[in-house]
């Protein structure tokens, strides 16, 4: 039972960071670059007094290509969100995760039997059919942001896949990621926005929604199979498109409906491929 509870609290929390954004966004709490320092600060700090308490400062990894691409995650989500619906947005990334590591798979030339391969094209499929024009497609420009957002997240996790030890690479690419993103901020022409709400949206989505739930899923991950781990992320953008109905009233269109179905199912057929 207490196994189940942190699954789900995880997933939660996976599924928390576009809630959370979306809110502060929306909702002119924060701007977008504001809130990418603040979320990355948070989870920074999270990981840093994470180690502190349990005394295992020396584990934490310094790992400057992970830090970078966990900005271009953090940012580019961020900058999607100031136009994209919760759902939207959610499965985007999700889709985008998932097909740069199916990708980066069959690149390093692991099977791909037919069934994997057309669960890949559906997924593929569904999130072209979204991002085709018509009256209910999402703007391009912050679709293709998400997208990217989600490359850069599939290439950290591949990368992370055989890191040691993986709370203390965590705070370190976290810990990194706080000058390169007060060096981009010398770029920036627009004044800095945020608000008590948005300082408080970003904090929890990096302490709590991304610090925090990253090492429990770590903690969980060995537990479980490849295929179970993989399938209990399907959830996560059918929590995000729930807390966009339940907190901001966005109700998705049945194009939307469409295509999660259809991206969902393209990869259960890739995971479902992989137990057999």
């Amino acid at each position: 039972m207490k196994k189940l509870l942190l699954v789900l609290f995880v997933l939660t929390a996976f599924a928390a960071n576009s809630i959370l954004c979306r809110i502060a966004l929306k909702n002119g709490h924060a701007d977008p670059e504001t809130f990418s320092m603040l979320r990355l600060l948070g989870g920074a700090a999270a990981l840093f007094f994470w180690h502190i308490i349990r005394k295992k400062l020396q584990e934490i990894r310094w790992k400057i290509i992970d830090a970078l691409l966990l900005c271009a995650y953090v940012l580019f989500f961020s900058l999607a969100y100031v136009q994209l619906s919760t759902a939207t947005g959610a499965l985007l990334l999700f889709g985008a995760v998932q097909v740069c590591m199916i990708g980066w798979g069959a690149l390093k030339r692991e099977t791909l039997s037919g069934s994997k391969a057309f669960g890949i094209l559906l997924a593929v499929g569904g999130i072209v059919v979204l991002l085709l024009p018509g009256t209910s497609a999402p703007p391009l420009l912050p679709a293709l942001m998400m997208v990217a957002s989600g490359l850069a997240w599939g290439a950290y996790s591949v990368r992370g896949k055989n890191i040691v030890a993986p709370a203390g690479t965590t705070a370190g690419n976290f810990i990194l990621s706080i000058p390169v993103m007060l060096a981009l901020s010398l770029l920036r022409q627009e004044p800095v926005h945020v608000d008590a709400s948005g300082i408080l949206l970003a904090l929890l989505s990096g302490g709590v929604a991304s610090g925090i739930a990253y090492v429990l899923w770590y903690q969980l991950v060995p537990g479980l199979s490849s295929a179970t781990a993989s399938t209990l992320q399907l959830s996560v953008p059918c929590i995000a498109a729930a807390g966009g109905v339940l907190f901001l009233g966005e109700v998705p269109d049945l194009r939307m409906v469409i295509c999660t179905l259809v991206v969902l199912a393209g990869i259960a057929l890739v995971i479902s491929a992989d137990r057999q």
